[in-house]
């Protein structure tokens, strides 16, 4: 895939699911109910346990997946998650040079911004998208604001998304959202109940 063919995929699922979960068993379980319930793009967060070893271990199972690594914080880490095969790269902040880097390698970045200043800033170093983040703390309004002052910038508000919001967030301007745990049944997925976590998860698809 070229890198506008990955950043196509990402847009057109609309909802992508942020891990940030105890374990890579966990997170395994959790991405394969999501797989089953339609999802085909997943961001696993480096502050998962052995977030590199995991993104490499599902970029290889689920060929039909675009998995892409987040909360990356600098150039290091990314290039480690590129070479694991990382198919995106996001950070919850501007980092100097990673938008260049994930170019350079055919991929795609969302870069975090909160500000106008920062969003501008994220945008002219070369973000395919610009993360909102934390996305709670100005709710769908403040973006609306964002999206008006950026028209030409993809939005992807992120912390805080869930079924009751995610309509709010695409009415003003979102391109895509970033969704976290709350996409996954944390008690069905315990239990072992995947019928239940793949139920859950598909309802933010229908959305």
């Amino acid at each position: 895939m070229t890198r506008d063919e990955r950043l196509g995929r990402l847009i057109a699922q609309r909802v992508v699911p942020v891990l940030r979960l105890a374990s890579a068993g966990e997170t395994r379980d959790a991405v394969a109910c999501l797989h089953e319930a339609g999802f085909r793009v997943f961001e696993i967060t480096m502050t998962t346990p052995d977030a590199i070893g995991l993104i490499g271990d599902l970029s290889a199972s689920l060929p039909d997946s675009v998995v892409g690594a987040g909360t990356v914080l600098d150039l290091d880490a990314g290039k480690r998650c590129l070479e694991a095969g990382a198919q995106f790269l996001v950070s919850p902040c501007v980092v100097t040079g990673l938008a260049a880097l994930a170019h350079e390698a055919g991929r795609p970045a969302l870069i975090g911004a909160f500000t106008p200043s920062e969003v501008l800033a994220a945008h002219r170093e070369g973000a395919d998208i610009v993360k909102v983040f934390p996305a709670s703390t100005g709710g769908p309004a403040y973006l609306g604001s964002l999206h008006a002052v950026f028209p030409q910038v993809r939005l992807c508000p992120t912390g805080g998304v869930g079924t009751a919001n995610m309509r709010d967030y695409f009415n003003a301007g979102a391109t895509l959202v970033g969704v976290g745990n709350n996409i996954v049944d944390a008690q069905a997925l315990a239990r072992g109940d995947r019928a239940a976590v793949i139920t859950h998860a598909a309802g933010f698809l229908n959305i």
